[in-house]
Formats: structure tokens, sequence, C-alpha cells
């Protein structure tokens, strides 16, 4: 199939031809694009998720076979991934934009916090 189409194709040079992404279209600009963290936090969490739907199915297939056994370590596999998610969620994980992190949030406080206090020991 591929010497075929070898055969057959047409043998044309363009300038686009070798760019990165030429689909017949000339480049405009760099491909150092920087992506928002978001974007990565979308993808781990599409992940774990997706091996959660694998694991869950191939339980689903061995029903039978595992019994009682089985149920219950699903059951708790679904718990520990329904608090993962309740976590990610309540420390900002799951939102977008310019909202600041549970966690950061507090450490900004304390920080705050141990300054003025070196602030007021420095002054005595």
């Amino acid at each position: 199939m591929l010497v075929v189409s070898w055969l057959l194709g047409q043998r044309r040079r363009e300038d686009a031809t070798n760019d990165p992404f030429e689909s017949g279209i000339v480049s405009v600009g760099s491909s150092q694009v920087r992506i928002s963290v978001e974007f990565y936090l979308v993808a781990i969490f599409f992940v774990i998720f997706d091996l959660e739907a694998v694991f869950i199915f191939a339980w689903a297939v061995a029903f039978f076979e595992l019994g009682w056994k089985g149920y219950i370590s699903m059951l708790i596999f679904i718990g520990v991934l329904g608090l993962a998610l309740i976590y990610a969620w309540r420390i900002g994980g799951l939102d977008w934009g310019n909202k600041v992190r549970v966690g950061l949030d507090r450490a900004k406080k304390e920080d705050n916090k141990m300054r003025k206090q070196n602030i007021e020991m420095e002054s005595k």
C-alpha cells in the first residue's frame, strides 16, 4: 500500500512542504506558545478518570467471578477517587482564571503574619 502510494503520488516540492505542520500552509510565527497550566490539569484529570473507567469496565466483566470482595473493593476504589475529586475541587484545582488556590492563600496569610512578628521583634 505504501509502495503504491509512493509510486503514484505527486512529486511536487514547495517551501511549505518541509516546514513542521505543513499541510500545504505556510507557517507564520513561532510554534513555541505558552499554554496555561489549567490545560495540563484537565489532561491529568482526564487520564486519571479514563483509567478509572478502564478498571470499572474490567471489574464489570469479571463481576460474578469476583463476588462480594470484588464489589467492596470497587466501592472503596470509587470512594477514594470521589474523595480525590472533592479534594481537587476544594483546593481550586478545577477552577479556571486568576483565583487564588486555598493552600496558597493560607501560606500567604501565614507568611504575612510571620513578617509582622519579625517587624515587631526588630522594633523592640
